[in-house]
Parts: C-alpha cells; sequence; structure tokens
C-alpha cells in the first residue's frame, strides 16, 4: 500500500464535518493513505479528488471528501478512526488512557 511519509510521519485523510464520514463510511483503508489524494486534499482541489475517489474507489461514498484533512501520525503508530453523526476523529492508541474495570 503506497503510503506519503515525510519526517517519519504518515499522511492519514480523515473528514472532521458533520454529516457524512470517509473511511467509515466506506472508503477502504488504501484510500485514506492514497498519495494523489492525500496531495488533491492539501492543495485543496476538491471536485478532482471527488472524481478521483469516484474512479479510483467506485465504491466509496464521496460525501465526506469536502471535510477531508491530512493528518501526520508516527510511522508504525496503531489508530482508528472514529465516527459520530458522520464527523470522524484519529485516535491514537498510545495516547488514549484506557479504564480498567
Amino acid at each position: 500500500m503506497n503510503k506519503v511519509i515525510k519526517d517519519g510521519k504518515v499522511a492519514v485523510l480523515v473528514s472532521y464535518g458533520w454529516g457524512a464520514g470517509f473511511h467509515t463510511w466506506g472508503a477502504p483503508v488504501e484510500a485514506i493513505f492514497d498519495p494523489t489524494l492525500v496531495d488533491l486534499i492539501e492543495k485543496k482541489h476538491i471536485q478532482d479528488a471527488i472524481l478521483y475517489v469516484q474512479n479510483t474507489y467506485p465504491n466509496a461514498y464521496t460525501g465526506g471528501i469536502d471535510d477531508l484533512c491530512v493528518e501526520w501520525i508516527p510511522e508504525g503508530a496503531k489508530f482508528i478512526i472514529n465516527e459520530y453523526d458522520g464527523s470522524e476523529s484519529l485516535q491514537l492508541m498510545d495516547a488514549t488512557d484506557w479504564l480498567t474495570a
């Protein structure tokens, strides 16, 4: 899987807006790391990003693309993307204080 890596950090796409997620609404894991999509989002070429996703990941929902942001996380870090009401959030495994019952 291709990824954008700079200074030991990996680019991950997360859709923070309300109403529709990206990865949590069906975009495959490859899409959140896709170098072409990362570039389009960084340049704010949203319409090009939507067309790219439609052509590259035809089963992905494109509603969350306009709210995508590039997050840089340490290479090798474990994370999940959570969603509430369409708004995604990135949660790093090592940065979470887990409760014990």
